[in-house]
């Protein structure tokens, strides 16, 4: 028969679990002053604070053209002209107002995509890692499936099912990205669950839900931050690849990979620049400052890390 725990260890499990809680603002601040030591990070942060403004409440005033307008008269004008601060394409749309709202669907599709399959991969990792057993198997079998296909492929083959769109490009990335979260949840579970403090919150009855709400998931959620930095970037330049195929979002909406598909032609690329080097451009310059976000904040957030 075993022993009812007494009222003094619940208190001092109370005590320590609340002890580990207040300590979380001091990790907090620690982090940041950590992340403000990466120049490239800090300075990558606030760039994409500035084109998320840009591109988002401040697009109609600094691009009052709509990027939908087409202007037979002025198909083809070179930057400058007729006051097209990047020209105008093949159509006569202005290039300038199209990048502009091109960010605002790229930036968009990579942050739901990424949210989509950061949840699925954190519902089915903790699952897995904190049950084990048949739970664990199958969803880990299930993970290899997915994982053993070509990404390029999968997606090719989920879009030709449900078409090409913003939101079906959205769904399509977010129902494939989540096998490597799942995987790397499930191998933070697998050592946390180990850990005293669990134990001990076992030993004394807490439900198993508020161990991995309460107890588990807060302390995944610096890689997982960590890996949504870097599946951002990712998911920017997968759904690019996407659109210049034609499999993405669709014309007349503007994003940068559908601006790229323009430059399939070899006269356009030698003679018409301002039609490919822009949506080129913004894509190289976005990804690698998020990818500079995502260094600065595994130094940050990385618990061997003693310096402050």
């Amino acid at each position: 028969m075993s022993a009812e725990p007494s009222t003094d260890a619940i208190q001092d499990i109370s005590d320590a679990l609340r002890s580990d809680e207040g300590g979380a603002a001091a990790q907090r601040r620690r982090a940041w002053r950590r992340f403000r030591r990466h120049k490239l990070a800090l300075g990558s942060a606030v760039l994409m604070i500035v084109l998320i403004f840009v591109a988002f409440p401040l697009a109609p005033v600094v691009a009052p053209i709509h990027p939908h307008r087409i202007e037979i008269r002025e198909i083809g004008l070179a930057p400058g002209e007729e006051g097209h601060i990047l020209g105008t394409d093949l159509t006569g749309r202005d290039v300038w107002s199209r990048v502009v709202y091109g960010g605002r669907v790229s930036m968009s599709v990579g942050i739901v995509a990424v949210s989509l399959y950061i949840t699925i991969g954190t519902i089915l990792g903790s699952l897995s890692g904190y049950y084990g057993g048949p739970i664990d198997s199958l969803i880990m079998r299930i993970t290899d499936t997915v994982m053993a296909f070509p990404t390029l492929i999968i997606l090719i083959t989920i879009v030709s099912f449900i078409g090409p769109g913003i939101f079906n490009s959205m769904l399509a990335i977010g129902l494939i990205g989540w096998t490597g979260v799942a995987r790397l949840v499930r191998s933070l579970i697998l050592s946390i669950r180990e850990t005293d403090y669990i134990m001990a919150a076992h030993a004394v009855g807490v439900e198993e839900k508020w161990i991995i709400m309460r107890h588990i998931l807060p302390n995944v959620v610096a890689p997982i931050t960590v890996a949504a930095s870097f599946g951002i970037a990712g998911a920017i330049l997968t759904e690019a690849g996407l659109s210049f195929l034609g499999l993405g979002v669709q014309v007349p909406t503007p994003s940068w990979g559908n601006m790229l598909n323009e430059a399939q032609n070899i006269q356009i690329i030698e003679n018409m620049p301002w039609f490919w080097l822009p949506p080129g451009l913004m894509i190289t310059i976005c990804v690698l400052a998020i990818n500079f976000i995502g260094d600065g904040l595994r130094d940050a957030l990385d618990p061997r890390m003693t310096l402050d």
